[in-house]
């Protein structure tokens, strides 16, 4: 049996309409004309898109571009979709028109339906109400950077911030550790595993740093712009409103963009946090990896770190375990930077006035943010936290490196030293047992020298 349908209409004529559907002609266009993918917008964008419909609405009525009754009807309704009350009721394909005029129109249309409903049938318009002041040019861009400062500051700066203090314990907890370094993957001279902790703590700082001086462009909005940054149909203070209104409710620094002209016709901002957040991502590749190498084995690999068992690692070897959750987070990584790409070529597509591949640039980017997150966070608690030094193997591999012979350098010279060392690998010895036969130094110096403590 067919879903029950009612008539709607719209500039271009009458559309179908499911019978229960919130939203009108113009979102059910959209739905019949980008039949596309699964992907629809995230909590956070429509947490955005309403909030600012819900500011605007009572910016509208304090300009007297919207009567008084209408405008509070039409807030209320825009905080339910701010609430997430209508969700499923924002049914348009990521994959859309390039400004997101049918997300904006879905929203415009949801609110003025539930604001009607309010009223008691009194006819709420979405354009003409709902989208008083506005443009979906203008709106579509400013909903993009308060969700990416939504995601930013909720989520990402804080999971950064617990992955960094994980890797600041574990440096200190380390740092009575000897170990070998090793540079061109090749054995090196000594260092403390604390050390190696401690450059990876300063990364996941570093990254923090990037993003947060990144989102000083996004804290700029283009609301007020309208259609090509010139204003026209917003009245004179209605931005300065709707971004005080935004400022305070979110405790961030909104502020009105100062050249419209380019906050429409360009999205470098969104490129630039998105180069921020594929710089951590790169960060966190080389943590990640580090420390599966590290912890490879148990008895073939490197070994020097336990890595917390988390579950079976093959359905075909008894007793394997893999280092899973580091895993997971390189492929979290992998997608950041595939998304920095997409999000690269949106951004140089802009013509003229606008960027037109919006929709796809906002869905990436807080696909970005939200994924690094969850993947740093993960990392945290389920793998950093739990890692363990293996303090036999780590003395082990340190006695039998002959990147010891440094030390000796500055005594017997570079090139007696690095015959010592060839001695060493071809015999299978190592560099103490071939010095104290082939160096001429007293066996108490040579025992000082050949101290990895003195070596860190």
């Amino acid at each position: 049996m067919s879903e029950p349908f009612r008539m709607e209409h719209d500039t271009m004529g009458d559309v179908k309409v499911p019978a229960s559907a919130l939203y009108g002609a113009q979102t059910q266009r959209a739905v019949e004309n980008f039949p596309i993918s699964r992907l629809r917008f995230s909590r956070r964008f429509l947490r955005a898109l309403g909030t600012i419909k819900s500011a605007a609405a009572r910016t509208n009525a304090r300009l007297g571009v919207v009567p008084e009754e209408l405008a509070s009807a039409i807030a209320r309704a825009a905080d339910e979709v701010a609430e997430g009350l209508h969700d499923s009721q924002f049914v348009v394909d990521v994959f859309q028109t390039g400004s997101g005029t049918s997300t904006n129109m879905n929203a415009n249309e949801v609110i003025a339906a539930r604001a009607s409903k309010m009223l008691d049938g009194a006819k709420v318009h979405p354009n003409d109400h709902v989208n008083a002041s506005q443009s979906s040019n203008d709106v579509f861009p400013t909903a993009l950077h308060l969700a990416a400062g939504d995601a930013v500051h909720g989520a990402l700066l804080r999971c950064l911030e617990r992955l960094q203090e994980a890797l600041e314990t574990k440096s200190r907890e380390f740092w009575d550790v000897l170990k070998i370094g090793r540079t061109h993957l090749q054995d090196a001279v000594p260092m403390r595993l604390g050390q190696e902790f401690s450059g990876y703590a300063r990364q996941v700082e570093l990254s923090r740093q990037r993003i947060l001086a990144a989102m000083e462009g996004i804290y700029e909005l283009p609301l007020g712009g309208t259609a090509v940054g010139s204003g026209l149909n917003a009245p004179e203070g209605f931005a300065a409103g709707v971004i005080g209104m935004l400022a305070e409710s979110t405790s961030l620094p909104w502020r009105e963009a100062p050249n419209h002209f380019e906050a429409q016709a360009a999205r470098d901002a969104v490129s630039f946090l998105s180069g921020a957040l594929k710089t951590c991502a790169l960060s966190l590749t080389k943590i990640a990896n580090d420390v599966r190498w590290l912890g490879s084995g148990p008895r073939c690999g490197l070994g020097e770190l336990k890595l917390p068992e988390v579950q079976p690692g093959s359905s075909i070897m008894p007793g394997k375990v893999n280092p899973v959750i580091a895993e997971s987070l390189l492929m979290v990584c992998a997608q950041v930077v595939g998304h920095d790409a997409a999000i690269s070529w949106c951004c140089a597509s802009g013509s003229f006035e606008l960027n037109m591949m919006m929709p796809l640039m906002a869905f990436d980017l807080l696909e970005s943010i939200e994924l690094l997150a969850a993947g740093a966070a993960n990392f945290a608690s389920k793998c950093i936290d739990g890692l363990e030094a293996n303090r036999e193997r780590i003395e082990e591999l340190m006695e039998q490196s002959l990147a010891l012979v440094t030390a000796l350098t500055p005594e017997i010279g570079y090139d007696r030293a690095a015959g010592i060392a060839k001695l060493a690998a071809s015999s299978g010895r190592t560099i103490r047992e071939v010095a104290e036969k082939e160096s001429g130094l007293p066996p108490e110096r040579l025992a000082a020298l050949l101290d990895p403590r003195t070596m860190v």
